[in-house]
């Protein structure tokens, strides 16, 4: 399993002409490919009379991609946008390029670059950020033991903490998980066996907005 994934942080739309002819490039994040055959429904609708919608998608997986030249030539337009996407080693995106034909033409190499360019500047505009994994860690101690804790946890990267307050403290939080086990190992040391510790799983998490 992948340690982090980069994604967008959000839609972003961007655009780039090239000798009259507009390209209209809008970037989002997906979750699946119901979301990236309803945004390419929607681009189209709302530029229905441009002359072409071109798309491409990666799935979260990384391994699903899908692009459409939409009407330009073979590998001019799909292609090229995919490629700004995987090269930025992203997952989860949709990107629709929209062109407006300026009455000249480009040419291959010209296509290849207008939508690169239409492409990227969405990307641009919509930002990226990195996921990783993260492991559930809950711990039972008492009050005097958690006034210890938060320098602890300090040098670790901590996500989705809460506390609950009772006869004594449990503190329920996610840290990174190639930090976790340091971090265990940190517990059992300093405690010597007094804290009670459990794993709760795995999930994705972010402590980056955006890079």
């Amino acid at each position: 399993m992948n340690e982090n994934f980069v994604t967008l942080n959000g839609p972003g739309e961007g655009e780039y002409e090239e000798k009259n002819s507009v390209f209209i490039g809008y970037a989002a994040p997906i979750s699946s490919e119901d979301d990236a055959l309803a945004i390419i429904k929607s681009k189209k609708k709302e530029y229905y009379d441009a002359r072409h919608n071109v798309w491409a998608y990666v799935l979260p997986d990384g391994v699903t991609q899908r692009y459409s030249d939409d009407g330009e030539p073979q590998g001019t337009g799909g292609m090229p946008t995919l490629s700004v996407i995987t090269k930025r080693g992203i997952c989860g995106a949709c990107v629709v390029v929209t062109r407006y034909f300026g009455g000249t033409l480009l040419g291959a190499g010209g296509l290849v670059r207008a939508y690169t360019q239409a492409a990227s500047a969405a990307i641009d505009a919509a930002g990226i950020k990195r996921f990783d994994r993260f492991t559930g860690v809950e711990i039972k101690l008492s009050y005097s033991d958690y006034q210890k804790l938060g320098k602890l946890l300090a040098p670790y990267h901590i996500i989705d903490t809460e506390t609950d307050y009772s006869d004594s403290v449990t503190v329920s939080f996610s840290v990174k998980s190639d930090e976790a086990q340091t971090l265990l190992d940190s517990f059992t040391e300093i405690s010597a066996g007094r804290w009670s510790v459990s794993l709760t799983g795995e999930k994705w998490g972010c402590v980056c907005e955006q890079i």
